[in-house]
């Protein structure tokens, strides 16, 4: 059974710092897929924050969160992070984490697509308050 398991989410105050980890389970990683990190706030649209290939690890950042944000994978343990820093209240939202089917990889441009991707997690909060 496939699962993605998010966790690190919370509240903290602007300039603070979480780290976000999710836990995948039964995902056949048996190329250079895309794993990422999406985010949505009430009332708008769900948009990608941050991704990255699991053999390649090339990466890939929303404009916002470059120089704050970085996106790690520890292949042994299957589990993608997500450190924040420098949180701003606009990084407010549900936060999910999302991989790619083995059989439908995903172009670098295309990585902030959210319907493109086949496997996806509950969210975890962040609320950032100033």
């Amino acid at each position: 059974q496939v699962q993605l398991v998010e966790s690190g989410g919370g509240t903290v105050q602007v300039g603070g710092s979480l780290r976000l980890s999710c836990a995948t389970v039964g995902i056949p990683f048996v190329g250079d897929q895309m794993v990422a990190w999406f985010r949505q706030a009430p009332g708008l649209e769900r948009e990608g924050v941050a991704a990255t290939y699991t053999v390649t690890y090339r990466q890939y950042l929303h404009d916002s969160v470059k120089g704050r944000f970085t996106i790690s994978r520890d292949g042994r343990k299957r589990t993608l992070y997500l450190q924040m820093d420098g949180l701003r209240s606009d990084d407010s939202g549900t936060y999910y984490c999302a991989a790619a089917a083995a059989d439908r990889p995903i172009r670098s441009g295309d990585w902030d697509r959210p319907e493109l991707y086949a496997h996806w997690g509950q969210g975890t909060q962040v609320t950032v308050s100033s």
